[in-house]
């Protein structure tokens, strides 16, 4: 339960997230803004660290598949993705394709095993919900 409760946070932190860097970006630019949202996580990672145990830094040196520290760099990319498609779309057709894309995304890798995660068998019902997910988002974005 508690998984399933965060996920839910987490879904709706980017939402509130993505208008607000698409906002800021309006007032601002793409740059500034993405700049800005990396560096102020930037600076709550490090005041967490402070307060939660203080590991090393240095063990990411250690850390087996190099291309896995590239998550903030994939992390600027979302940021700038996200205002782009908000700015385009609004904030509910833009998450509607966010979500799905990252669903389809994410079954691939489990499909695949990529990335150091366990690999699953395909499953049609799975496939089914990915079929009704992007069904949904045509009949949202219908209009008479």
């Amino acid at each position: 339960m508690w998984g399933i409760l965060i996920a839910l946070l987490s879904g709706a932190l980017m939402s509130v997230q993505g208008v607000f860097n698409t906002e800021l970006t309006k007032q601002s630019s793409l740059w500034v803004s993405t700049g800005w949202v990396q560096f102020s996580a930037l600076l709550v990672c490090i005041a967490a660290w402070f307060f939660t145990g203080r590991q090393s830094i240095g063990i990411l040196a250690r850390v087996e598949h190099k291309y896995i520290l590239l998550g903030g760099v994939i992390g600027a990319f979302i940021t700038i993705t996200v205002i782009q498609s908000m700015s385009a779309l609004g904030p509910a057709k833009a998450a509607m394709l966010i979500v799905v894309a990252q669903l389809a995304v994410a079954y691939l890798i489990e499909l695949m095993g990529l990335f150091g995660v366990d690999k699953v068998e395909f499953q049609w019902r799975k496939l089914i919900g990915m079929a009704m997910a992007i069904g949904g988002i045509i009949l949202f974005k219908w209009e008479k």
